[in-house]
C-alpha cells in the first residue's frame, strides 16, 4: 500500500491490510502499538483477538432513551454483533450524538450536522475498518451516511422500520400525520384535547419510526436506492422478526466489504442519485428528501442540484399507496413488496440505472429483478399509478432561487380551488398574509382583521437555516378555525422553513435563499399580491423591479433581516458556515474534506 499523508512517519506494517492494524500490531511502532492495545484488553478482549488480522467493524448506535425511534437499535445491535463475530470480525459499538424528531427543540434538523462531525471523528480516529450505520428517526440516516462518505471506510445502512400500523378503532391513523388531520378536527370543534391526544398518542403503537411514508420511512427507503443497505431492508417493521434477521445479515456483510474493500465512494455515483430520485417519486417520498441526498452527494463528491429533482424526477408515478400521499401504512407496504417491488417496476419501464452497483455486491437491476408486487392496491403497477408526474416541482423568481413542491399531495379540493381556471391553468395568484415565525403564527392566525378568505396566501419567514436556526417544520400552516369550520381545510404555504414528510400539505418551501440570507421573502409584504405559475415554475411578488430595488436597499439600510440571537454554542457556530436547504444545508467547510480515510493516516496521540 503506498504510503500516505500523514503527521507521522509511521508506515502501514508490512503484509497488514486493516486499517485496524495501524494501532493494533504495528511492529515499527512498539510503544504506540502497546497503549492502543493495553486499554481495549481491559474489558475481556484479548490480544489475540485485535492482533489477528480480523475487521474490526463498529456499531454506530443511534438509540438511546432520547431516541425513541431508535431505541431499539440497542437490543437490536445484538444481532449485529453475531453477524460481525459469525463472519469473522469484531464488532466496537459506540453511541451517536441523538436526534430525535419528535423531542429536540428548536429542532431536530439543527442537529443534523453536528452528528454527522461527531461521527466524521470517530470514523477517522479510532481503528475500525468498517461501520454498520444503524438509522432510523429522520435526520439520523443523512447524518451517518454523510459521515461514512466523508471518511469512506466500508459502510453499510441498517434501519430500524416502522411501527406497527396506528388504529382508531378500524380506521387507520399514520404517525405524525394523524397530528394534521387531529388539529384540522379540533379547530373545528369536533375532538376535544383529550381526545386530540389520545388520537395522536394511538397512531404510535410499537418501537419503530413513523409508519407512514414521512421523512424516516422516505429517507431509509432511499439508504437502500443509494445502495446502502441490503435489498428489503428499509420497508420491515421494528418489531417483525425479519428485522432481526436482516441485523445479523448485516453484520455478516459488513465484514465482507472490508475483505472486499467495497467503500461508499464506490456505491454512491450519480447513477446512484438518479435512482434515488426516481425512487422518491414513486414511493411518495419527503419534500425532506433533497436536502439530505443533496447534502450526502456534495460529501462524496457527485454532482447533483436541485433542479435535478424535476429534471430527473417530475414525470415519474406515483406507485405507492401509502399516507400521506395514499391510503395505507407501514404494515401493507411491506407486505405489499416493499421498495424492492417499486424499483422493479421502474427497471422494468427502463426508468432506473440498473447497472448502479450496491453494498451486497450486486446491481441494483440484479437485486430487483425477482421482485414483485404482492398487492397491487398498495404498490400500483407502472402503468396503473396513483398518480402521473409525482415528482417535485422546482420553482424560482423573485421571492427565491429556488423552493419545492410536492405534487403527489395535492388534493383535490387544493386543485379545484387554485389550479383549474380554464383561463389561468396551474397558476393562482393570491394576497400574502405574512408571519414572522411560528409563534407569530400560532398568535395572528385567527385573527380577523387579518382578513383571511380562500384567495389569501400565507408565508412564514424567519424560519430557514440561519433565521429559526436549522430550518423548522412549520410551513404547513392549517387555515384560520373559521375557515376550517366552513369547508376550507388548505390555503397556499410559502416559507423558508420545511415541513413534516408525513405532512399531505401542497406547501410551496425550502425557500432558498432563505429571509435571513437576504432572500425575497425578507422584503414581502403583508397585502402584496403574489403569483404563483407552476407552468412555468415561477413564483413572484408582483411588484415592479425599481420598487423591488427599493424594498432590498431599505433592507440593506436596516442591517438585514432580523432574526433571533443564538442560545447555545453550536446554533453560532452552524449559523457561521450554514448553507442553504437548496444547497443541502450542509456545512460549507465540511464539504471539502472527501475520502480522508484513503488520503490521511491520523496522527498518533503520545
Amino acid at each position: 500500500m503506498k504510503q500516505r499523508k500523514s503527521g507521522s512517519s509511521e508506515k502501514k506494517p508490512k503484509g497488514k491490510s486493516l486499517r485496524s492494524q495501524l494501532w493494533f500490531d504495528n511492529p515499527d511502532n512498539p510503544g504506540m502499538t502497546a497503549l492502543y492495545l493495553e486499554r481495549y484488553l481491559n474489558w475481556g478482549l484479548t490480544r489475540e483477538e485485535l492482533t489477528s488480522g480480523k475487521p474490526i467493524i463498529g456499531i454506530a448506535q443511534t438509540g438511546s432513551d432520547l431516541s425513541p425511534c431508535n431505541r431499539h437499535h440497542l437490543e437490536l445491535a445484538s444481532r449485529v454483533r453475531e453477524g460481525i463475530r459469525a463472519a469473522g470480525g469484531i464488532a466496537f459499538e459506540f453511541p451517536v450524538h441523538p436526534i430525535q424528531e419528535t423531542g429536540k427543540r428548536p429542532g431536530a434538523a439543527l442537529d443534523r450536522n453536528l452528528a454527522y462531525l461527531g461521527l466524521v471523528e470517530i470514523l477517522y480516529g479510532y481503528p475500525l475498518d468498517g461501520v454498520v450505520l444503524m438509522t432510523g428517526c429522520d435526520k439520523t440516516t443523512p447524518a451517518c451516511i454523510m459521515a461514512a462518505a466523508t471518511v469512506n471506510i466500508p459502510a453499510i445502512v441498517l434501519s430500524g422500520g416502522p411501527m406497527l400500523n396506528g388504529w382508531d378503532g378500524e380506521r387507520r391513523i399514520g404517525s405524525g400525520m394523524v397530528v394534521w388531520q387531529a388539529r384540522e378536527d379540533h379547530a373545528a370543534g369536533k375532538i376535544t384535547y383529550q381526545q386530540f391526544i389520545d388520537l395522536v398518542a394511538n397512531s404510535a403503537p410499537s418501537v419503530g419510526h413513523c409508519n407512514t411514508m414521512g421523512t424516516a420511512s422516505t429517507m431509509n427507503a432511499l439508504a437502500e436506492a443509494l445502495g446502502m443497505s441490503l435489498p428489503g431492508c428499509s420497508a420491515i417493521p421494528a418489531p417483525y422478526r425479519e428485522r432481526g434477521q436482516i441485523a445479523y445479515d448485516t453484520g455478516v456483510r459488513a465484514v465482507e466489504i472490508v475483505h472486499e474493500d467495497l467503500k461508499p465512494s464506490d456505491i454512491l455515483t450519480r447513477k446512484a442519485f438518479e435512482n434515488t430520485i426516481m425512487a422518491n417519486s414513486a414511493i411518495g417520498g419527503s419534500t425532506n428528501a433533497p436536502i439530505h441526498i443533496n447534502a450526502i452527494a456534495k460529501h462524496i463528491g457527485v454532482k447533483l442540484d436541485i433542479t435535478d429533482w424535476e429534471k430527473v424526477g417530475l414525470d415519474i408515478p406515483l406507485l405507492v399507496n401509502m399516507q400521506p400521499a395514499g391510503f395505507y401504512l407501514g404494515e401493507e407496504y411491506y407486505r405489499a413488496g416493499g421498495l424492492p417491488a417499486v424499483m422493479n417496476e421502474l427497471l422494468k419501464a427502463k426508468r432506473i440505472h440498473g447497472d448502479a452497483i450496491t453494498v451486497n455486491g450486486k446491481t441494483m437491476g440484479e437485486n430487483v429483478k425477482r421482485a414483485k408486487i404482492i398487492n397491487e392496491d398498495v404498490i400500483r403497477p407502472y402503468k396503473k399509478p396513483l398518480k402521473e408526474k409525482a415528482g417535485f416541482k422546482v420553482l424560482h423568481g423573485n421571492l427565491f432561487d429556488s423552493a419545492v413542491m410536492k405534487l403527489s399531495v395535492i388534493s383535490d379540493e387544493f386543485r379545484q380551488r387554485y389550479l383549474s381556471n380554464p383561463k389561468d391553468p396551474n397558476a393562482f395568484e393570491g394576497r400574502a398574509v405574512v408571519f414572522e415565525g411560528p409563534e407569530d403564527y400560532h398568535h395572528r392566525i385567527d385573527d380577523p382583521k387579518l382578513k383571511i378568505d380562500e384567495n389569501t396566501m400565507l408565508f412564514i419567514r424567519g424560519t430557514g437555516p440561519i433565521g429559526y436556526p436549522g430550518a423548522a417544520e412549520v410551513v404547513n400552516m392549517q387555515p384560520p378555525d373559521y375557515l376550517i369550520r366552513k369547508g376550507v381545510l388548505s390555503l397556499p404555504c410559502i416559507g423558508d422553513g420545511r415541513q413534516s414528510g408525513t405532512s399531505a400539505s401542497p406547501s410551496i418551501l425550502n425557500a432558498s435563499p432563505e429571509a435571513a440570507a437576504g432572500g425575497g421573502l425578507a422584503i414581502l409584504k403583508n397585502g402584496d399580491r403574489i403569483r404563483i405559475d407552476l407552468n412555468k415554475g415561477t413564483a413572484d411578488i408582483l411588484i415592479s423591479k425599481a420598487e423591488l430595488a427599493e424594498r432590498r436597499a431599505t433592507l440593506e439600510k436596516q442591517g438585514g433581516f432580523k432574526y433571533p440571537p443564538s442560545q447555545t454554542p453550536w446554533q453560532e457556530i452552524q449559523r457561521g458556515m450554514v448553507d442553504q436547504l437548496g444547497e443541502g444545508m450542509v456545512l460549507k467547510p465540511a464539504v471539502k474534506y472527501q475520502r480522508v480515510a484513503q488520503k490521511y493516516i491520523p496522527r498518533d496521540n503520545h
